[in-house]
């Protein structure tokens, strides 16, 4: 977790690690590398480290000095996020990690850095300065993780195209895709004489989409990094799974069990929100070739594999905490993500369930098989286990379904 503060004129960044692990790793890095990268957006030096009283010290905090605070505005060095020219930022404006953190972990201002050559000021009454209201704007703008997902594919098949032919056209799908929704928006959804609702074309595009993104990230899985799996595949999930309209990253929560002296932070990776605001855990793991149970087998059963154990066990863990938290524990994750939410929406805990999305078992005998779904059915009744097969077929079935009613 990031967060800033002022220590007089300094201004401060301050990194808090989750639960499970220690600060060491920044430590590591400054000692080899004498500068560390932060949620790969925040470069921080050994020399900015800042020293802490004993009795203040935390294995799980760093503090570094990034700027300095001076008038009505605080000014960012340049190095730390990588500009051209220091930042300056009003001190009316609260600073918080989303403020230079987009999806996918792009950092908005180095975007902006990159169409400009001049310094960029954000609020205040400097002159050519960004206002204040105007900047909160373009933040809300900023493209969400399903939308980076889909002009990324675009941009990239932009440019290759013109060399490799057997690429698939994702600018043109993206491009259909929208204007049919847009159009969808001031038609009426069924029409007098009884023929089939805009909503299902629409709809047979999207699951169609999703299906052919899957099956191409399958064929990849090793090039992506376990977060960048993580962000695509759940941009994916919400299309498929329409019950929920929001997925919120990182969310906080505290358990007071590892430690009864003070409460532990704990966080959560991915979090599915629902239409009336209930949420449920979701774990996306890579898909492993054995990603579920294991091949050889102890007294005559196929177990589940360790990933998949741990992965059940923590989202339990996951679950506990949450529906311990109480009401506290709702506003808190209200507040922290109310602008990832709907507006209006508000958290709430209300019986959580888990998913767990991982492996494959199109590889697995029948055996293996029958033995994986004695597993899933076990812990059917908090967590949902379900394979990148499973969903590949689900989303047949759905094609099929909308592609007959299209026929008829």
């Amino acid at each position: 977790m990031i967060t800033f503060e002022e220590h007089g004129s300094q201004l401060v960044l301050t990194y808090e690690s989750d639960g499970f692990s220690s600060a060491d790793w920044v430590d590591e890095k400054l000692e080899a590398y004498d500068h560390a990268t932060l949620s790969r957006a925040f470069t921080v030096h050994k020399a900015d480290l800042l020293s802490e009283a004993d009795e203040d010290s935390d294995e799980n905090v760093r503090r570094f000095v990034i700027g300095i605070v001076d008038g009505d505005y605080r000014t960012i060095r340049k190095d730390v996020l990588g500009l051209k020219h220091d930042l300056m930022i009003a001190t009316s404006l609260r600073l918080q990690r989303k403020t230079f953190v987009a999806a996918r972990n792009i950092s908005v201002f180095r975007r902006i850095d990159e169409l400009i050559d001049e310094q960029i000021v954000v609020g205040g009454a400097r002159l050519g300065a960004i206002p204040e209201d105007e900047f909160a704007r373009l933040l809300n703008e900023f493209p969400t993780s399903t939308e980076l997902t889909l002009y990324a594919r675009t941009r990239i098949t932009r440019v290759l195209r013109e060399y490799l032919e057997t690429m698939s056209d994702a600018e043109q799908r993206l491009a259909n895709y929208m204007a049919r929704r847009a159009r969808s928006r001031t038609e009426e959804q069924v029409v007098a004489d009884g023929r089939i609702p805009v909503a299902n074309e629409l709809e047979l595009e999207k699951f169609t989409y999703v299906r052919d993104r899957l099956v191409e990230m399958l064929k990849d899985a090793e090039g992506y990094s376990e977060a960048d799996w993580q962000t695509s595949v759940a941009d994916l999930f919400l299309l498929v799974f329409p019950q929920y309209v929001a997925v919120l990253h990182n969310v906080h929560v505290k358990e007071w069990y590892s430690n009864e002296s003070k409460s532990t932070n704990r966080y959560i990776d991915l979090m599915l929100v629902g239409a009336n605001g209930c949420v449920d855990i979701i774990e996306i793991k890579k898909p492993f070739r054995r990603g579920l149970v294991s091949e050889g087998k102890y007294r005559d059963n196929h177990v589940p594999v360790r990933e998949l154990s741990g992965s059940i066990m923590q989202a339990e863990k996951y679950l506990f905490y949450l529906s311990k938290s109480g009401r506290n524990g709702e506003k808190g994750i209200t507040t922290k993500h109310v602008t990832d939410l709907p507006s209006g929406l508000e958290i709430k805990i209300a019986n959580p369930k888990a998913i767990i999305l991982a492996g494959r078992d199109s590889n697995l005998s029948e055996q293996e098989k029958f033995d994986f779904e004695f597993v899933r059915r076990k812990y059917s009744n908090v967590v949902d286990i379900i394979s990148y097969d499973d969903l590949l077929r689900r989303l047949e079935n759905a094609i099929a379904t909308l592609t007959k009613r299209l026929s008829t």
